[in-house]
């Protein structure tokens, strides 16, 4: 089993900042490609940030000020948030597509609430 445990959300004011982290542990042979989700009320679920054998990909609303990043070593990756604004509220989520064993499979958190508001 693989799992994801996400950590750093909460409630910080527009143009603050916030820094995720989402660690996966488990049987693990590699992790081919790993970032950040969002989902907020009533919209779809969207791609934040992430890393993978395509190199690194953010969305539009937060290129510049969203910077992900990762430690191999811990089977971590952060997402540095700065410049934040109400409509990052959102839960997001933490992805991984990991191999192991069994083969390759997507695995998920259980997601971290961001709220901006003053």
């Amino acid at each position: 089993q693989v799992q994801l445990v996400e950590s750093g959300g909460g409630l910080v004011q527009p143009g603050g900042s916030l820094r995720l982290s989402c660690a996966a542990s488990g049987s693990i042979f590699s992790i081919n490609a790993m970032g950040w989700f969002r989902q907020a009320p009533g919209k779809e679920r969207e791609m934040v940030a992430r890393f993978s054998s395509g190199g690194t990909n953010y969305a539009d609303s937060v290129k510049g000020r969203f910077s992900i990043s990762r430690d191999n070593a811990k089977n971590t990756v952060y997402l540095q948030m700065n410049s934040l604004k109400p409509e990052d509220t959102a839960v997001y989520y933490c992805h991984a597509f990991v191999v192991n064993a069994l083969g390759g499979m997507n695995y998920w958190g259980k997601g971290t609430l961001v709220t901006v508001s003053s």
